[in-house]
């Protein structure tokens, strides 16, 4: 559930700023006729997020146990690519992020009404898909492909109404964080999650009979951590912790830690380094507020 909150929160937080600043800007440039246009956009691409979301959870149930498989596994990679993209995108876009929005704007409030609506829809329904399909797929590998509990869709509904609160406070200027921070902490964290996932994918493209080694285990401490136990449901929550991992999930999480993570850190490495003193900007950017 924790791990579910924590994408949630990331990712909500990322389409609320998204919002904040497109509300920001259209309010202090005195246009507040582009706020219903806007809204509608923000409020297709919430549907759309919701109804693909139904269509992942309900979709394959009626399929044969291997195309199930296939689907979810197939799914899970893509998701693991799609939110390893959102994490390397926070770091270099960040800096630019209210500047190319704001230019956005100008362009289609030029252009009409039905610009701006899909515009708005674009922007924050990119976030919203690529959000919902990484939810599914994390929340697949916690609960083992079954249905499961509500546990992680609980999680992920209260990151996601944290973000929007945190998103609002924001832009009304209740609160100055050092998003950057915020999101270098999560990224790394998310890392960590997307790397289960990719092994949980794999697992089930085994499964599948798409990928060989299903019976090859490098490694099986069912015993000592009982899949059913408050530890055991714990480590499979949070970091997607298999007690019986084949060969091939073991090298796809190793090589997935080992390049993504390594990437990673070295990026946050060249980074430049605000002094400790130094006050969060305030140009809507993932370094301060939303002005």
């Amino acid at each position: 559930m924790f791990a579910n909150f924590l994408i949630g929160l990331r990712e909500g937080l990322e389409a609320a700023l998204i919002v904040s600043i497109l509300i920001a800007y259209v309010v202090k440039s005195g246009r507040r006729g582009l706020l219903a246009p806007i809204w509608t956009g923000v409020a297709i691409a919430v549907a759309l997020s919701l109804g693909f979301g139904a269509l992942l959870t309900f979709g394959p149930r009626g399929l044969t146990f291997e195309a199930q498989e296939m689907i979810g596994g197939g799914l899970s990679i893509i998701a693991v690519g799609f939110v390893t993209w959102m994490i390397f995108w926070m770091l270099s876009a960040s800096k630019d992020m209210a500047g190319t929005l704001r230019s956005h704007v100008d362009r289609a409030g030029e252009a009409g009404m039905w610009s701006l609506v899909l515009m708005a829809m674009l922007a924050v329904g990119r976030e919203g898909l690529e959000t919902t399909l990484f939810l599914w797929a994390a929340g697949q590998a916690a609960t083992g492909g079954g249905a499961g509990s509500s546990d992680p869709i609980i999680g992920a509904a209260l990151g996601i109404a944290v973000a929007v609160a945190i998103g609002y406070l924001l832009y009304r200027g209740a609160i100055t964080i050092n998003l950057s921070r915020f999101f270098a902490w999560t990224g790394a964290f998310l890392i960590v999650v997307a790397a289960g996932v990719l092994a949980y994918g794999i697992h089930d493209l085994q499964e599948a009979g798409v990928l060989p080694g299903l019976n090859d285990l490098l490694f099986d401490v069912s015993a000592t951590i009982e899949p059913g136990s408050w530890y055991g449901t714990l480590l499979k929550g949070v970091f997607n912790f298999s007690p019986a991992t084949t060969y091939l999930e073991a090298l796809a999480w190793i090589t997935y830690m080992v390049c993504v993570g390594g990437a990673f850190a070295w990026r946050l490495g060249r980074r430049p380094h605000r002094g400790p003193d130094a006050r969060p900007a305030t140009n809507a950017t993932t370094e301060g507020t939303v002005s």
